[in-house]
Protein backbone atom coordinates (compact mmCIF):
# COMPACT_ATOMS: atom_id res chain seq x y z
CA UNK A 1 0.00 0.00 0.00
CA UNK A 2 1.36 3.40 -0.95
CA UNK A 3 -0.39 6.26 0.83
CA UNK A 4 0.01 9.69 2.36
CA UNK A 5 -1.39 8.42 5.67
CA UNK A 6 1.56 7.76 7.97
CA UNK A 7 0.04 7.47 11.45
CA UNK A 8 0.59 4.14 13.21
CA UNK A 9 -3.20 3.57 13.37
CA UNK A 10 -3.43 3.99 9.57
CA UNK A 11 -0.57 1.54 9.01
CA UNK A 12 -2.14 -1.04 11.33
CA UNK A 13 -5.51 -0.67 9.63
CA UNK A 14 -3.97 -0.98 6.15
CA UNK A 15 -2.08 -4.14 7.04
CA UNK A 16 -5.08 -5.63 8.87
CA UNK A 17 -7.26 -4.99 5.81
CA UNK A 18 -4.95 -7.10 3.65
CA UNK A 19 -2.02 -5.00 2.48
CA UNK A 20 1.20 -7.01 2.16
CA UNK A 21 3.30 -3.94 2.85
CA UNK A 22 2.71 -0.28 3.74
CA UNK A 23 4.77 2.67 2.59
CA UNK A 24 3.80 6.26 3.31
CA UNK A 25 4.68 9.37 1.33
CA UNK A 26 7.13 10.93 1.01
CA UNK A 27 9.31 7.90 0.37
CA UNK A 28 12.72 7.25 -1.08
CA UNK A 29 12.63 5.56 -4.49
CA UNK A 30 15.38 3.21 -3.32
CA UNK A 31 13.22 2.01 -0.44
CA UNK A 32 10.25 1.39 -2.74
CA UNK A 33 12.43 -0.63 -5.12
CA UNK A 34 13.94 -2.61 -2.22
CA UNK A 35 10.45 -3.46 -0.93
CA UNK A 36 9.37 -4.61 -4.42
CA UNK A 37 12.49 -6.79 -4.68
CA UNK A 38 11.78 -8.27 -1.24
CA UNK A 39 8.22 -9.12 -2.24
CA UNK A 40 9.36 -10.85 -5.42
CA UNK A 41 11.75 -13.03 -3.39
CA UNK A 42 8.92 -14.42 -1.28
CA UNK A 43 8.11 -18.04 -1.87
CA UNK A 44 4.82 -18.65 -3.57
CA UNK A 45 2.32 -20.22 -1.21
CA UNK A 46 0.74 -23.54 -2.09
CA UNK A 47 -2.78 -22.88 -3.23
CA UNK A 48 -5.00 -25.92 -3.68
CA UNK A 49 -7.21 -26.23 -6.75
CA UNK A 50 -10.27 -26.52 -4.55
CA UNK A 51 -11.61 -24.37 -1.74
CA UNK A 52 -14.06 -25.90 0.69
CA UNK A 53 -16.41 -24.09 3.02
CA UNK A 54 -19.39 -25.77 4.62
CA UNK A 55 -20.77 -28.25 2.10
CA UNK A 56 -19.46 -26.23 -0.87
CA UNK A 57 -16.44 -26.99 -3.01
CA UNK A 58 -15.17 -24.32 -5.39
CA UNK A 59 -12.97 -25.73 -8.16
CA UNK A 60 -10.40 -23.18 -9.39
CA UNK A 61 -9.64 -25.09 -12.58
CA UNK A 62 -13.12 -25.11 -14.10
CA UNK A 63 -14.99 -22.41 -12.11
CA UNK A 64 -17.39 -25.07 -10.84
CA UNK A 65 -19.25 -24.91 -7.55
CA UNK A 66 -20.46 -28.21 -6.11
CA UNK A 67 -22.08 -29.51 -2.95
CA UNK A 68 -21.18 -33.21 -3.38
CA UNK A 69 -24.49 -33.99 -5.08
CA UNK A 70 -24.78 -31.41 -7.83
CA UNK A 71 -22.65 -28.73 -9.39
CA UNK A 72 -22.92 -25.61 -11.49
CA UNK A 73 -20.51 -23.45 -13.40
CA UNK A 74 -19.96 -19.84 -12.32
CA UNK A 75 -19.22 -16.85 -14.51
CA UNK A 76 -15.76 -15.31 -14.19
CA UNK A 77 -16.92 -12.46 -11.92
CA UNK A 78 -19.09 -14.76 -9.79
CA UNK A 79 -16.14 -17.11 -9.37
CA UNK A 80 -13.76 -14.31 -8.38
CA UNK A 81 -16.20 -12.91 -5.83
CA UNK A 82 -16.97 -16.32 -4.31
CA UNK A 83 -13.28 -17.23 -4.23
CA UNK A 84 -12.53 -14.02 -2.33
CA UNK A 85 -15.35 -14.72 0.13
CA UNK A 86 -14.45 -18.40 0.62
CA UNK A 87 -10.75 -17.73 1.16
CA UNK A 88 -11.65 -15.07 3.76
CA UNK A 89 -14.48 -16.68 5.76
CA UNK A 90 -16.08 -14.51 8.41
CA UNK A 91 -14.12 -11.50 7.11
CA UNK A 92 -16.13 -8.57 5.79
CA UNK A 93 -15.32 -7.62 2.22
CA UNK A 94 -16.54 -4.18 1.20
CA UNK A 95 -18.16 -3.29 -2.10
CA UNK A 96 -15.12 -1.11 -2.80
CA UNK A 97 -12.76 -4.06 -2.23
CA UNK A 98 -14.75 -6.14 -4.72
CA UNK A 99 -14.60 -3.28 -7.22
CA UNK A 100 -10.83 -2.83 -6.83
CA UNK A 101 -9.86 -6.52 -6.85
CA UNK A 102 -12.25 -7.81 -9.50
CA UNK A 103 -13.17 -4.93 -11.77
CA UNK A 104 -9.98 -2.92 -11.22
CA UNK A 105 -9.25 0.71 -10.45
CA UNK A 106 -9.88 1.88 -14.00
CA UNK A 107 -13.16 0.04 -14.49
CA UNK A 108 -16.07 2.04 -15.81
CA UNK A 109 -18.51 -0.25 -14.01
CA UNK A 110 -20.83 1.29 -11.47
CA UNK A 111 -20.69 0.12 -7.87
CA UNK A 112 -24.17 -1.41 -8.14
CA UNK A 113 -22.68 -4.15 -10.34
CA UNK A 114 -21.34 -5.70 -7.12
CA UNK A 115 -24.88 -5.79 -5.70
CA UNK A 116 -26.12 -7.52 -8.85
CA UNK A 117 -23.45 -10.22 -8.58
CA UNK A 118 -24.12 -10.65 -4.85
CA UNK A 119 -27.75 -11.32 -5.79
CA UNK A 120 -26.67 -13.89 -8.43
CA UNK A 121 -24.45 -15.63 -5.87
CA UNK A 122 -27.19 -15.72 -3.23
CA UNK A 123 -29.55 -17.42 -5.70
CA UNK A 124 -26.90 -19.94 -6.70
CA UNK A 125 -26.04 -20.74 -3.06
CA UNK A 126 -29.73 -21.30 -2.38
CA UNK A 127 -30.01 -23.56 -5.45
CA UNK A 128 -27.04 -25.59 -4.16
CA UNK A 129 -28.63 -26.01 -0.69
CA UNK A 130 -25.47 -24.46 0.70
CA UNK A 131 -24.73 -24.68 4.41
CA UNK A 132 -23.18 -21.22 4.15
CA UNK A 133 -24.99 -17.94 3.73
CA UNK A 134 -23.86 -14.72 2.10
CA UNK A 135 -24.56 -12.05 4.70
CA UNK A 136 -24.46 -8.30 4.37
CA UNK A 137 -23.51 -5.82 7.06
CA UNK A 138 -25.09 -2.57 5.96
CA UNK A 139 -22.51 0.02 4.96
CA UNK A 140 -19.58 -2.31 5.75
CA UNK A 141 -19.49 -5.33 3.46
CA UNK A 142 -20.28 -8.96 2.80
CA UNK A 143 -19.18 -12.23 4.34
CA UNK A 144 -19.83 -15.95 4.08
CA UNK A 145 -20.94 -17.64 7.29
CA UNK A 146 -21.90 -21.20 8.00
CA UNK A 147 -25.56 -21.71 8.93
CA UNK A 148 -26.20 -22.47 12.55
Amino acid sequence: MLTAKSQIEDRIKGLDLGADDYLSKPFAMGELLARVRAMTRRKAEFTPNQITLGNLILNKENYELSNGESSLRLSNKEFQMLELLMTNPKRLISTEQFMERIWGYDAEAEINVVWVYISYLRKKLETMNATVKLKAVRGVGYTLEENE
